[in-house]
Order: C-alpha cells, then sequence, then structure tokens
C-alpha cells in the first residue's frame, strides 16, 4: 500500500538558485530532515548516494537515499530506502521571471506492519500529509527568500 502527495508553492527567486538550495542542504530548510549526507563527495547528479536521518514527534528514522533524476534547473528525484518505508520525491521547478514554481510529488511505500497500517489507516494519514508537505513547502519558501551568498 502507497500514499501519494503533491504540492507547489511559489518562490520569489530565480529558478537556478531555487533548484540550488532546494537540493545541495536539505536539512537547512526542511523541518524533518536533521542529518543530510553524501556518501561519495565526487559524484553529483544520478546515481548519488547520500544517508539522511529525519526526526518527526521526537522519532528519528535513518534513510539510504540515491538521486534518480537530476536535470538542472528543472527537476530533481530521490529515493530513499528506510527500515519501516521507502519514499520516492521528485521536485518539478517552473521559470516564472525572478520567481520559481516548485513542485513536490512523493510516494510513501509502506513495508511489513505499515503495509496494512497504510491500508487501515492511508485515509486519515492523507490529511496529516497534505499538512505536512505545505509546512514543507512554506519552510523552502522562507529559507530561499531569506538566504544570501554569505550565509
Amino acid at each position: 500500500m502507497s500514499m501519494t502527495n503533491e504540492g507547489s508553492i511559489e518562490i520569489n527567486r530565480p529558478i537556478h538558485e531555487v533548484f540550488g538550495l532546494t537540493n545541495e542542504d536539505v536539512a537547512a530548510w526542511s523541518i524533518v530532515v536533521v542529518e543530510d549526507e553524501l556518501l561519495d563527495e565526487s559524484h553529483k547528479g544520478v546515481g548519488t548516494r547520500f544517508r539522511t536521518v529525519t526526526e518527526d514527534h521526537g522519532k528519528r528514522m535513518e534513510f539510504r537515499g540515491v538521486v534518480t533524476a537530476y536535470d538542472p534547473p528543472y527537476a530533481s528525484a530521490v529515493k530513499l530506502t528506510g527500515d519501516m518505508f521507502d519514499i520516492e520525491a521528485a521536485y518539478s521547478f517552473e521559470d516564472l521571471g525572478n520567481r520559481t514554481k516548485v513542485t513536490q510529488f512523493s510516494t510513501v511505500t509502506g513495508k511489513g506492519f505499515m503495509k496494512l497500517f497504510f491500508f487501515l489507516c492511508g485515509w486519515m494519514m492523507n490529511k496529516a500529509s497534505c499538512d505536512a508537505l505545505a509546512k514543507e513547502l512554506n519552510s523552502l519558501k522562507q529559507y530561499c527568500e531569506s538566504y544570501s551568498d554569505s550565509d
């Protein structure tokens, strides 16, 4: 059983800057990502491997990730593999002049007990998931719009 989600936001910053800020330091803008570490510093783009630690309501989870799409400044995607569930997240970036529309698409696929939990309670979790995505995108917007090169 999987849950899918989609959300968009407009950011007052040029597309190439938003693309870089979104992809380069996720822990700096994300509400749930507390650690984000490249496992191979010599490689960027598709195939890049990384480790991510999230924290939600005091519970930490570690994910191993791989970049599955990287088309600057228009699109990027990752696959995160965790113990309880996997996440596929894709971002599209639309040039609006000096502004950028960012859209995130995500699919969360449960494993083991989480498959059953998603099946039984997925309808309740969908609203919470939509709210969480809106908060994440708002955090990205605030980060991008307040970021300066001296940060």
